[in-house]
């Protein structure tokens, strides 16, 4: 079992900035790759980014590509989602996810991960 809790989400200005943190409790947080997603107002919830167990491979989604990074910090059971450039349409609430597969070594897909926090809410205000 893992335990995902996301604080870090409020409201900022377009072109503002925003770090989302993912702090994980109970099994080895390394044994996990770590992604973020995004679920707007009447809309799926969409990738955003993954990071592998050990922080080698990253993809970020196309909408975000060049503005949000993903980390982690396997010491600290933590994962980051810095986001700089907000725009109005990155207003969603936030979830970090856990996916403890050996198979691959990250995922884009929400049916893929195995735990999930409670989810933050970002809103861009234009």
């Amino acid at each position: 079992q893992v335990q995902l809790v996301e604080p870090g989400g409020g409201l900022v200005q377009a072109g503002g900035s925003l770090r989302l943190s993912c702090a994980a409790s109970g099994r080895d947080f390394s044994s996990y790759a770590m992604g973020w997603f995004r679920q707007a107002p009447g809309k799926e919830r969409e990738f955003v980014a993954v990071i592998s167990r050990s922080g080698s491979y990253i993809v970020h989604a196309d909408s975000v590509k060049g503005r949000f990074t993903i980390s982690r910090d396997n010491g600290k059971y933590t994962a980051y989602l810095q986001m700089n450039s907000l725009k109005p349409e990155d207003t969603a609430v936030y979830y970090c996810a856990a996916d403890g597969s050996r198979s691959r070594r990250w995922s884009d897909k929400v049916y893929e991960y195995d735990y999930w926090g409670q989810g933050t809410q970002v809103t861009v205000s234009s």
